[in-house]
């Protein structure tokens, strides 16, 4: 006999009775412990942080992160998924300044550092029940008893001992560069961050602005006399606030520029941006070629090396920064270079070297004038428009200025492409700082060979998001001056200057000196990892630096710091590296994707891992969306609460939809009306055909073993044959990663076996 179904089933509560028998049955456990050992398939899960509720996202990223080892488990793998917690960094920071009501650095530190990072520390696992009633929910297998945790005292030192290695290979190094920097959170943000924050359609001014040069030292340098008239070179810019320090002015070498006589003066533009900037009837008086215009002094905008009390300093020939000596006189001039842009502008570039990566670079070069007239907080000096005004707020009163003063040709407003702080939604400034890096450059050979040797879903992402990436990769900005985070193992002396890195606990507890070891063993965290001294041998003190490392840098160590290697698991970590199999959205390559790859490659560079990849094979997701194809987003208001759709219509159900409704890299609509026609299109279809096969099959007594197949009708052997066919094709496609083709010919197959083997 046959089961007979209820019709009138309700799937939600069909699976919370499975879920109850697997739970009984301990089924997770011995679904890995019952497989052998030496045939392993390695799962790494990407840590997330639990100071959140998980949403609907966090239910597609496990839906298909959970598909590929329950595969693998059905193919005799042993297939071990540790969980994990990811604790550190701005995101934890900021809810706990909400919370607290603190709105800066200074107020955290007035609070106590001590006391913040232990709210810190409560904070990450406040929602760790929610998390895992709702993983348990929709079916979602890892350890969870046993997680690493990235504040863990052993995590960190695996991070310590990985900052070692690179530090011993001339691959951790500390410089004075133009760097992305939240002006809120007051903090150094990576490359990849800066990544995750860009907004588009963000509106800024658009200025031009005229800089005045001697008649006489034009006519000298171009040839051209401009009969006594006042000659101005034109720039653009599209953030007035950095004006006040600008040093230099670039224009390209190999252009031709035109003189435009304009309201009883000279204007200097590139002569193919002449007309869309002065209009149809401009003429051009003469030209002059662009490196003629090389060396050429002009008259400041702003001179708060002398008025105000910004930070007035002087790239010597070294590209070291210097006290200026002596007077700033003739320090602005005009340089050439060559990405000067003859397509928009005006064809002169304004270069203000503390407040941007090309221009920070040439300064440099060309050993200018370095004005820094805002401070870390993002707010203007004195003795320039706006003191004390916020940057953005200060651009319409630095415009206003220049325009009272007659130095304003055209202003309007644009709009383009900005960067905010991925978690605050701050504007960011570029800004010269002293910052931590590792010299990840130094292994691009090394990432690009180990990208060539990763599966991707979708293969595009290979060589176009991800490769580009890598091929323009640049030095990682790892350290950040906030609180709660990994420190950072370096210690500088605080006389002549010498920088260690330490490696481990014991290399810490050997070389401290004072009576605060104790407490640092106990927690390695800030306040108590930096009142550990060291002597010099010089005789001075060595103080560790105030900074901790990017929590990204946290995550990226997770192949390693789950093991707590190489202090301990030796044998296990060998066995677990590389992953066969990761799952993330896809702005986690910019994230997690790359700092796992980078860490491998640089630590493979060091001789301390065997391979330069921490993954073979991986699935990036799409976004999801709203019904209409939007955004998600709580200010839309458009945000489906998962355990809404799950309690309605099931878990299943749910993850179906997720892998039917579009290939995995796709963005996909969710709803739960989306969820519910998958659910009648699809499991209702299933379940009635099955309830009409059992109603015949049993007034029938059928027994389907007693029939060799080749005589069971054609029809019956035609569905034999599908259905062979598709185990097939579904083995096909999941060992390619590939789920939604999978399920959609499951999905076909169903229909199939409905609407035309039944009838």
């Amino acid at each position: 006999m046959f089961t007979p179904v209820d019709p009138k089933v309700s799937f939600p509560a069909l699976e919370e009775r499975i879920l109850q028998t697997w739970k009984d049955g301990d089924i997770f456990r011995r679904s890995v412990d019952e497989r052998p050992e030496d045939r392993l398939f390695v799962f790494y899960e990407g840590p997330p942080t639990a100071n959140g509720r998980p949403g609907i996202h966090h239910v597609l990223a496990r839906a298909f992160k959970d598909l590929i080892p329950r595969f693998k488990t059905m193919q005799g793998y042993r297939v071990p998924r540790k969980g994990g917690w990811d604790t550190h960094g701005l995101p934890v920071e900021l809810e706990v300044e909400r919370e607290l009501g603190l709105k800066s650095k200074p107020d955290i530190e007035a609070y106590g550092i001590a006391a913040f990072n232990r709210k810190c520390k409560e904070s990450v696992s406040r929602y760790v029940d929610e998390w895992t009633r709702l993983s348990d929910r929709i079916a979602f297998w890892a350890d969870m008893e046993n997680p690493y945790v990235t504040w863990h005292n052993d995590y960190i030192e695996t991070g310590w001992w990985i900052f070692k290695q690179m530090w011993d290979h001339g691959n951790v190094y500390q410089d004075y560069r133009s760097t992305p920097h939240c002006p809120r959170c007051g903090t150094s943000l990576s490359d990849h961050e800066l990544s995750l924050g860009y907004e588009e359609d963000t509106p800024d001014p658009s200025v031009y602005i005229k800089f005045r040069v001697d008649s006489a030292d034009f006519a000298k340098a171009t040839g051209f006399d401009s009969s006594g008239k006042n000659v101005f070179l034109v720039a653009w810019t599209t953030t007035p606030w950095t004006l006040p320090g600008n040093t230099a002015l670039a224009a390209s070498a190999s252009a031709t520029y035109g003189l435009y006589e304009h309201e009883g003066e000279y204007l200097v533009v590139a002569s193919t941006l002449g007309k869309a900037l002065l209009g149809e009837v401009a003429i051009a008086a003469g030209t002059v070629q662009g490196e003629s215009l090389a060396g050429l002094a002009y008259v400041p905008l702003y001179t708060p090396e002398t008025t105000g009390d910004a930070t007035v300093l002087r790239f010597d020939h070294a590209g070291h920064l210097k006290p200026l000596e002596g007077s700033p006189e003739g320090l602005r001039r005009v340089i050439n270079a060559d990405y000067v842009s003859l397509d928009d502008g005006s064809g002169i570039v304004h270069i203000a070297p503390a407040f941007g990566t090309e221009d920070f670079n040439e300064g440099k070069l060309y050993r200018l004038l370095f004005v820094q007239h805002v401070d870390t907080k993002g707010l203007m000096s004195t003795g320039v428009p706006g003191p004390g005004l916020f940057v953005k707020d200060a651009d319409p009163v630095v415009t206003a200025d220049l325009k009272e003063r007659g130095l304003l040709l055209r202003e309007s407003t644009i709009k383009h492409t900005y960067p905010f702080c991925w978690r605050c939604k701050t504007p960011l400034l570029y800004y010269a700082k002293p910052s931590w890096y590792i010299r990840t450059t130094s292994q691009k050979e090394k990432l690009l060979e180990g990208n060539s040797r990763i599966n991707w879903h979708p293969a595009h992402l290979q060589a176009g998001r991800y490769g580009n990436w890598l091929e323009n990769n640049i030095d990682w900005a790892v350290s950040r001056e906030r609180y709660w985070g990994t420190p950072l193992p370096f210690w500088v002396c605080q006389d002549c200057g010498k920088q260690e890195c330490i490696g481990s606990r014991a290399e810490l507890a050997e070389r401290a000196t004072d009576g605060a070891k104790a407490r640092a063993m106990d927690d390695f965290h800030r306040p108590y990892i930096d009142e550990i001294t060291f002597a010099c041998e010089c005789g001075g003190e060595m103080r560790r630096v105030p900074e901790v490392a990017d929590a990204w840098f946290d995550s990226g160590a997770m192949p390693y710091a789950q093991w707590h290697y190489p202090f301990e698991n030796q044998e296990e970590f060998l066995r677990f590296f590389p992953a066969d199999f990761i799952c993330e959205a896809i702005d986690q390559t910019r994230g997690w994707f790359y700092t796992l790859h980078a860490e491998a490659a640089m630590l493979h560079a060091s001789e301390a891992v065997p391979d330069s990849i921490s993954y073979k094979n991986v699935i990036c997701l799409g976004h999801i969306l709203d019904e209409h194809g939007n955004k998600m987003s709580k200010s839309r208001g458009n945000i489906v609460e998962p355990w809404d759709v799950i309690e309605s219509y099931g878990a299943d159900a749910t993850r179906w939809y997720m892998y039917t409704a579009s290939p995995a890299g796709s963005p996909r609509r969710f709803s739960g009306s989306l969820v519910e026609e998958g659910l009648r299109r699809f499991f209702l279809t299933l379940w009635n055909t099955y309830s009409f096969f059992v109603s015949y099959a049993n007034i029938d007594n059928l027994d389907p073993r007693t029939k060799p197949a080749g005589e069971l009708p054609e029809i019956d052997r035609w569905l034999l044959s599908e259905l062979n066919a598709l185990i097939l094709k579904v083995t096909d496609e999941l060992e390619d990663y590939e789920p939604t083709n999978a399920a959609r010919a499951i999905d076909t197959f169903v229909d199939d076996l409905s609407n035309w083997y039944v009838r």
